[in-house]
């Protein structure tokens, strides 16, 4: 076998899209499986985003262009951003990317040095800290736990800051727990922030799928003044069930969005052309199929939270946004299958509920925090019910 590097050696492929696989792979053979694991809405890309693919691609916007995007739909972001936030951009402060993922990637390449620390709210979406660690860097934690809707104590965070702290990563609503930040913590960071020279990477992704269905918020709500060290990540995937469309996009100070733009053009040069004018369409036209599929998440949410009281011993925050659910499913730890086998963790616990219940979830441990497991309500009433009452009879079935 040839040589790896160190790098790849120690990186570690993504838990969510492995379990997600794994169901995917066990319906193809015919398991009725539920997938309570996906990280994607289940609807599909508005029909007029599509039809305005389709003319794009008619249109001839097939070939290359500059690695920033193409300036309209750069514009079509800065008018999502100032609708939604009340913020105001230029062109020369975006750049669009394939998918938020390589938005992160980009940032993280441009500013994080080896030995250099970012600062990263637990429980976190899978991906940060080995983004962190792939740019040469070392991810630090910061503990929170559901007494405090998961928003991590501020004197902790102040006293993990160091000379090699470099940054920290902000993500509300938030992707395992489904908790938006409150102004009150995002105020109190924000002073600690200014004490310091930190920039601040707001993985906005979730932005629109909010249950009091107000308008976003992220520090530069609270905190306007940080602007010049504030980077905005976002795209259309969760929001317009655009997934598999690859666009996002970061935002920022002009000066660093160019040397961003710079490391693309290295990688991937620029976002596929014509996905770029649906996308256009997607941000400009009216909402009203974004607050649907929110209200219609909303609904879901509260049928899921109802089902998971009739389990014993599973303890949950009820989710205000985003389309994911964090259960404490630790009251099941050190039980054992009818075959003797012992539960001794989130890992072992889901894999029990895919063989015994065929249903997919997500282990804690992936998130940072081995107590959970993440479940996700990107899918109908009925099959949460179902999925539900699998679950139960499934760990009742534990001793």
């Amino acid at each position: 076998m040839l040589k790896l590097s160190e790098r790849a050696k120690n990186l570690k492929p993504s838990a969510t899209l492995a379990v997600d696989a794994k169901a995917k792979a066990l319906k193809a053979q015919g398991v009725d499986v539920i997938n309570l694991s996906a990280g994607e809405p289940d609807f599909d890309t508005p029909s007029y985003i599509k039809e305005s693919c389709k003319k794009a691609l008619d249109e001839g916007f097939t070939k290359y262009i500059p690695t920033y995007g193409l300036l309209t739909l750069r514009k079509a972001i800065c008018y999502r951003i100032k609708e939604d936030y009340g913020f105001d951009y230029t062109p020369e402060e975006v750049l669009v990317t394939t998918g938020a993922k390589q938005a992160i990637f980009n940032l993280l390449l441009a500013l994080v040095d080896k030995g250099d620390e970012v600062l990263i709210l637990s429980p976190y979406w899978v991906s940060y800290p080995a983004m962190v660690e792939l740019a040469g860097g070392i991810p630090k934690f910061i503990p929170s736990d559901m007494d405090n809707r998961f928003e991590p104590s501020i004197a902790d965070i102040e006293a993990a800051i160091t000379p090699n702290t470099v940054g920290i990563i902000l993500n509300s609503p938030s992707n395992p727990t489904g908790c938006i930040y409150s102004d009150k913590f995002l105020k109190e960071l924000s002073e600690v922030l200014k004490r310091t020279n930190l920039w601040v990477l707001s993985d906005d992704i979730y932005d629109k799928l909010r249950f009091d269905f107000a308008k976003p918020k992220n520090i530069l709500s609270v905190a306007p003044n940080l602007r010049d060290r504030v980077f905005l990540v976002n795209g259309v995937s969760k929001t317009y069930a655009m997934t598999g469309w690859r666009i996002g996009w970061l935002v920022g100070p002009k000066e660093i969005i160019k040397i961003c733009a710079n490391i693309q053009g290295q990688s991937t040069s620029h976002a596929t052309n014509f996905a770029q004018k649906a996308c256009e369409i997607a941000l400009t036209s009216s909402q009203e199929e974004v607050e649907k599929m929110c209200r219609i998440f909303a609904q879901r949410a509260k049928v899921l939270c109802e089902e998971l009281k009739k389990i014993p011993g599973i303890k949950f925050l009820e989710p205000q946004g985003a389309f994911y659910l964090f259960a404490d499913v630790s009251a099941y730890y050190k039980k054992k299958t009818k075959e003797g086998k012992e539960i001794n963790g989130s890992l072992d616990l889901a894999e029990y509920l895919l063989d015994e219940a065929k249903v997919a979830v997500v282990p804690g441990i992936a998130f940072g925090d081995d107590r959970f497991v993440r479940v996700s309500f990107a899918i109908s009433e009925e099959k949460l019910k179902e999925a539900c009452q699998r679950i139960k009879q499934a760990l009742a079935e534990l001793n």
